[in-house]
């Protein structure tokens, strides 16, 4: 039987479809923040921000290597960093979507515990 108190009940979305939309981009992760019943859930919290750092730690990194793509002979030698790099954070995001989707909970190192602390959880 189904929990009635759970967010779905209310909006027709579960709180795992909720908590695995908010790594689509932070938009839908700010949404959920700001609507209700979903920013008075820790769980859909949790993940919203989680998303929300994860987005702003792939833009930090992302621009940190292409300001040194153009910095002569440091470009290239840190063009195989720079694939590691993208290539580790997709597929952190990736885990974290999977294991969202599926009810679970992947806390990523360094941001995760400050999601969990926004999220109050």
């Amino acid at each position: 039987m189904a929990d009635p108190n759970a967010t779905g009940a209310n909006t027709g979305l579960s709180d795992d479809a909720a908590s695995g939309l908010a790594y689509l981009t932070f938009i839908p992760a700010i949404i959920f923040l700001v609507v209700a019943p979903f920013n008075t859930n820790p769980k859909v919290k949790f993940h919203a921000w989680q998303s929300i750092f994860l987005a702003a730690t792939w833009f930090v990194a992302w621009m940190i290597l292409m300001v040194l793509a153009f910095v002569p002979f440091v470009g290239w030698i840190l063009w195989p960093f720079h694939l590691l790099v993208v290539l580790a954070l997709f597929i952190v995001w990736l885990i974290a979507i999977i294991k969202a989707f599926q009810g679970g909970k992947f806390v990523i190192p360094v941001i995760g515990p400050l999601a969990e602390k926004q999220a109050g959880a």
